[in-house]
């Protein structure tokens, strides 16, 4: 029986092609004549030209839309990294219509978008360093909260912070802790459990009328160090009033108030900030702290909600301490994710 014989042809690497390669070569040739002999290409595609400019203003400037209305501006910089989504299904569009002008005008959102957000691609991860903080939100209707404890007391901190503590489970919370951190501090809602001593422990007014933040001194084998709890207001999306985040605000600026005060040199900001580095009304509080995710962290750590984190409102912030690394941990019976870094206290130290 005669058997039917495939002709390859070889391109000039000398690599084979069959078929299927001539198909594709054929269909990339006949697409790029397409291309070459259409006069329209600049004609064509002009909304979605503009689309992609506004798209790249919007990331730019987005430190001016107004908060007036809806606190629109704050909205919009919670969730900003995922405006780069859109730069692909424009490209697709500018594509499929053939239009250079588009794929001309796509290229400024992709810069603008790597400018904003380029370094979080990239691992910063470092080694060394002598102190492991971690945060999390336990959530009060957790329904896990000793396993819960055991979770994060397993990331290996050093110093703990845990958020909105339901005050019947803080028994829980400390029976699960107590081999693992021998010191420890509850305030309102708030606490800290710490490997090292504790000293100078209060709560912070954040004008609220109610006790959710608190500020210790670690006595950490590099040195003193100040640690701050903080969990500010919930923020909400309503279509009547639309971003109201006015009470989470007025707290971070109290916040903030309170941390500019602070006399020791190192301080570390551990908590549920519900709010991400993008938004300015939490200027107070992020214009003289780091972030130890965007200074030594892997991707972008977004914490919430944990089935599918799309933000990062789980803070670590430091000033006077130098980030090393910083990650996300296994989600708990919590609808936040725990996050943790690593710091070096001891700057002096080689």
């Amino acid at each position: 029986m005669a058997q039917q014989a495939y002709v390859t042809e070889t391109d000039s690497g000398g690599s084979e092609a069959g078929p299927r390669g001539n198909r594709i070569r054929r269909l990339c040739v006949r697409y790029a004549a397409g291309w070459r002999g259409d006069r329209r290409i600049w004609r064509r595609g002009l909304i979605t030209a503009a689309v992609a400019v506004l798209l790249s203003g919007v990331l730019a400037a987005h430190a001016h839309i107004p908060n007036a209305v809806g606190n629109l501006g704050s909205l919009t910089e919670t969730f900003l990294p995922w405006l780069g989504l859109l730069i692909p299904v424009l490209l697709a569009v500018a594509l499929v219509r053939r239009s250079a002008t588009a794929l001309i005008a796509v290229l400024l959102p992709a810069v603008v978008w790597l400018n904003l957000f380029g370094g979080l691609l990239s691992d910063k991860t470092g080694s060394g360093g002598d102190l492991t903080v971690a945060t999390h939100n336990v959530n009060a209707d957790n329904a896990d909260p000793s396993g819960t404890a055991r979770a994060v007391a397993a990331s290996g901190a050093d110093v703990l912070a845990l958020e909105e503590l339901k005050a019947s489970a803080v028994p829980t919370y400390e029976k699960a802790l107590a081999a693992t951190y021998p010191h420890h501090e509850v305030v309102g809602t708030v606490g800290l459990w710490s490997r090292y001593p504790l000293s100078a422990v209060r709560s912070v007014d954040i004008q609220l009328g109610w006790k959710r933040a608190m500020r210790a001194t670690v006595a950490t084998p590099g040195g003193p160090v100040a640690v701050y709890v903080a969990h500010l207001p919930s923020v909400r999306v309503k279509l009547e009033a639309g971003f109201t985040a006015r009470q989470r605000d007025k707290s971070a600026d109290a916040l903030g108030e309170a941390i500019a005060g602070e006399r020791l040199e190192r301080v570390v900001l551990l908590g549920d900030l519900n709010g991400t580095m993008n938004d300015r009304s939490l200027n107070a509080v992020t214009a003289q702290m780091r972030s130890t995710q965007g200074a030594a962290g892997d991707g972008f750590g977004f914490s919430w909600p944990a089935a599918f984190p799309m933000a990062r409102i789980d803070q670590i912030l430091v000033k006077g301490v130098d980030p090393v690394t910083s990650w996300t941990l296994p989600a708990t019976g919590s609808d936040h994710l725990p996050v943790a870094a690593r710091v070096k206290v001891d700057t002096t130290a080689s």
